[in-house]
């Protein structure tokens, strides 16, 4: 009798254990909608920034003019970007190095939004993979064309900014504004972020979602990072920190690089093509 009750009990541990994995890994990913859609991101969160002052020679640019210049810019590029591929490592890991999953995936990009990712390995804990990495890329690949997208990107109709300061990243020279959205929205963030202050391009977002994710999720703290290619912008590196009810610190890095952008004809076809338009005055 007694070993049939330690075999029953040893069943219902191993049970509780299962399902408070699973629970954690939920958790986690309640956190996958909200990473792609507004395209979160390693460094520190934007408080611990020092930001030189404004330079006053000329009248300051105002945070509308600013989010003007970098609209115009982005509609430019994005006209230019055909299509790219690029090599993407995704890991799930705690605060103390150890690493749940990773999958290393293969993404193609055709404009205007179409997005198709391979997986090329995987590593780790099968379920990290399939509820967190993989639903991450499902989302990803929804989002890119759908209306949370529209709905989440930085636009006038989402956020405003508020210019704070100047600071180089890199060697780049940017202007730093804060990032307010018009409403509070899980799918929104609160933050700074980088701008070019040549090419008005984002060099790096950081912040924090701008409403509560959940209830087990007590604050999640994302950096993405950008990096120039040509004349263009693409993500360098993601890193999202999770603050879980009762589980401490989850990250989930994505690391992209091998990039591989639009062919030399198709930049030269698409010259000409603009040329052509510009003459004939067609669309």
């Amino acid at each position: 009798m007694k070993a049939r009750e330690l075999t029953t009990d040893a069943r219902r541990n191993r049970l509780t254990t299962a399902a408070l994995r699973l629970r954690r890994t939920t958790m986690l990913a309640a956190l996958v909608a909200w990473t792609a859609t507004a395209g979160a991101a390693g460094a520190q969160p934007s408080a611990d920034v020092t930001l030189s002052p404004l330079e006053t020679a000329s009248r300051p640019m105002t945070g509308d003019e600013l989010f003007a210049k970098l609209l115009e810019r982005n509609r430019i590029r994005d006209l230019r970007l055909q299509q790219y591929s690029a090599e993407r490592t995704y890991e799930v890991s705690n605060d103390k190095g150890k690493v749940y999953a990773e999958e290393r995936v293969r993404v193609e990009y055709h404009a205007p939004d179409r997005k198709t990712f391979v997986t090329e390995s995987e590593d780790g804990s099968k379920v990290v993979r399939d509820m967190v990495l993989k639903r991450l890329l499902e989302s990803e690949s929804e989002t890119s064309a759908g209306s949370a997208h529209r709905d989440s990107s930085i636009k006038p109709a989402n956020y405003e900014f508020q210019l704070v300061g100047e600071q180089d990243v890199g060697p780049y020279h940017c202007l730093v504004a804060e990032v307010i959205p018009k409403r509070k929205d899980k799918y929104l963030f609160e933050g700074q972020v980088w701008i070019d202050a040549q090419d008005y391009a984002i060099v790096r977002i950081a912040g924090r979602p701008a409403k509560s994710l959940s209830f087990w999720i007590t604050r999640a703290d994302f950096v993405r990072q950008f990096q120039k290619i040509g004349e263009f912008w693409l993500p360098a590196e993601d890193n999202t920190t999770v603050h879980v009810r009762l589980y401490g610190k989850k990250i989930l890095t994505i690391e992209h690089r091998e990039y591989v952008i639009n062919s030399a004809k198709e930049a030269k076809d698409q010259d000409l093509g603009a040329d052509r338009r510009s003459v004939t005055g067609g669309e």
